[in-house]
């Protein structure tokens, strides 16, 4: 029981690992930057948000928050233009995770869902919970954090275009992450390697192949 606990422990923690280097390459390579007028700062399109909430949907909103976060700050602080936003990031994309986690998870229960139909139900809602509570807060927070660091003129003249590129990441990243997790889904399960989020430790943490008959 100990050990194959220990498997289990460590095929999360992969996945948390995998999802932070996801979150970065997707983040700092296929993003599409656009520089503000009138500032040193800039805001972008991408859809890092995506594999944030895509952790969260399959390892809960801890562990998926955790990967998104580190993958994203990490961009950050790799970047000269977004350096500053690094800590302001890791809040907002753990955020994500565990908005996203608390009702995929607490909710819904997702992991053990019996049919795709409500899969599908609670992983869209999830979503839109978690990237709408990005969309709201994230420009909110933005301005004040610039507003500390960088001063009033150049919070003001970020905050329209954050918004803006918020809600298109928004958007994209409900589709693309509802879609991702659900043609994993089905293959995760049939292969025994979907955890069940929320499981005691007395109750299987994965879905597993029935045994033959």
């Amino acid at each position: 029981m100990g050990s194959e606990m220990c498997i289990r422990d460590s095929y999360k923690i992969a996945l948390t690992g995998l999802i932070a280097a996801l979150s970065y390459v997707v983040f700092t390579f296929l993003q599409i930057k656009i520089m503000i007028p009138g500032t040193p700062d800039a805001t972008s399109i991408h859809l890092g948000n995506a594999v944030c909430v895509l952790g969260a949907l399959l390892l809960g909103g801890p562990l998926g928050g955790i990967g998104g976060a580190i993958g994203m700050t990490i961009g950050d602080l790799l970047d000269p233009i977004y350096i500053l936003s690094a800590p302001k990031t890791f809040i907002l994309k753990l955020c994500i995770g565990l908005v996203t986690g608390i009702v995929a998870h607490k909710l819904g229960h997702l992991s053990t869902c019996k049919d795709s139909k409500t899969a599908f139900k609670w992983s869209l809602l999830a979503a839109i919970c978690g990237l709408g509570f990005n969309m709201i807060f994230d420009p909110v927070f933005s301005y004040c954090y610039k507003l500390v660091i960088l001063g009033k003129p150049i919070a003001e003249l970020t905050l329209l275009p954050n918004f803006v590129t918020t809600t298109v990441n928004a958007i994209a990243s409900v589709i693309i992450s509802t879609a991702v997790y659900n043609a994993l889904r089905p293959a995760l399960k049939k292969a025994g390697l979907l955890p069940i989020v929320g499981a005691s430790a007395n109750t299987k943490r994965f879905h597993t192949k029935k045994s033959a008959t």
